[in-house]
């Protein structure tokens, strides 16, 4: 029987936090759900692309695990990152020298687009993702990004696959904006942290979100202005979320604590707090599934009873 009814995932964004989302994916993929198009943000987006080539959740997780073993990550400023985020030089030495590294970082953002290089997510994505065109992936795929002067979201549906990843997750001050046709692009969650809404733009009937930025919760005292600052993103990208979620269907939302996106080092807990959220909503994605096998019986039958009306006044004519 021919699909008519179609399900949307949509991938949020959060870092290392995106590691969840293969979590979930492998509860979706033991339930039977196939996605008819996904859309992601940030890395959302890395993760969603590499599900749209046809990369299975438990093969995306080896993948992952391989990578963070890689010299490539091991070598990265991505790592160091991670590393003085979770404070794990031991050594005064070694504190010192994370000290004077994280200031001359910031000290760079003042003087060009973002703190850190393009290469260093570029190797993450070169990893996961092919170089072809996302009209060749298996599942439908659509990367969202911000246009920095237009204000305006910018939905990918075509061109090189890679790009519209790189574009998406350009986290803004620490990567640069990306260029592409004319426009300064930059990460999709400025707009939407979630796309559930760009999912059903796209033609989904219903949606199954997994939203993995960090909650709210109560905030520490702030002592400098870029506290305030970031304290100002997060209450802003919190509503902003729980505004985009009203879209979905099903949302699945992995307890993730305080995780930077930057610290990748406790990937296999993030993999598996992402599954234990999405096995607490099987009974919810099991009665979707049935809406949308009753809603194709519905077209179904519409369409026949179209077509014998259609053929009857045939006759009568």
């Amino acid at each position: 029987m021919k699909k008519t009814t179609k399900i949307g995932l949509a991938l949020g964004g959060g870092g290392a936090r995106g590691l969840a989302h293969i979590g979930s994916m492998k509860v979706i993929d033991r339930e039977g759900i196939r996605p008819d198009i996904i859309v992601g943000t940030s890395m959302g987006s890395v993760v969603g692309g590499a599900l749209a080539i046809g990369i299975k959740a438990e093969e995306l997780e080896k993948r992952v695990l391989s990578f963070l073993q890689d010299d490539i990550y091991e070598s990265s400023e991505l790592k160091a990152l991670g590393d003085a985020e979770r404070g794990i030089e031991q050594r005064l030495s070694r504190r010192i020298q994370c000290y004077f590294q994280t200031k001359i970082r910031l000290a760079h953002g003042i003087y060009r687009p973002g703190i850190l290089e393009t290469k260093d997510i570029e190797e993450l994505i070169d990893y996961f993702i092919p170089d072809i065109n996302i009209e060749e992936t298996v599942i439908p795929f659509r990367a969202v990004a911000t246009d920095l002067r237009s204000g305006k979201l910018v939905v990918f549906r075509e061109g090189p696959l890679r790009r519209a990843i790189l574009a998406s997750s350009s986290v803004p001050g620490m990567l640069p904006f990306v260029e592409i046709d004319g426009r300064q692009l930059s990460d999709g969650a400025i707009i939407q942290s979630v796309p559930a809404r760009v999912a059903l733009e796209e033609g989904a009937d219903f949606v199954i979100a997994i939203a993995i930025d960090r909650d709210l919760g109560l905030a520490p005292h702030f002592h400098t202005a870029l506290d305030v600052y970031i304290r100002a993103g997060e209450i802003q990208g919190y509503y902003l979320e729980n505004h985009e979620l009203k879209c979905a269907d099903i949302v699945i939302k992995p307890k993730l604590g305080s995780t930077h996106w930057t610290d990748f080092s406790n990937a296999q807990e993030l993999i598996h707090s992402g599954e234990s959220a999405a096995m607490d909503m099987v009974s919810d994605m099991r009665r979707l599934i049935k809406k949308a096998h009753r809603w194709n019986f519905l077209v179904k039958a519409a369409r026949k009873i179209k077509g014998i009306v259609s053929m009857e006044k045939q006759g009568n004519g």
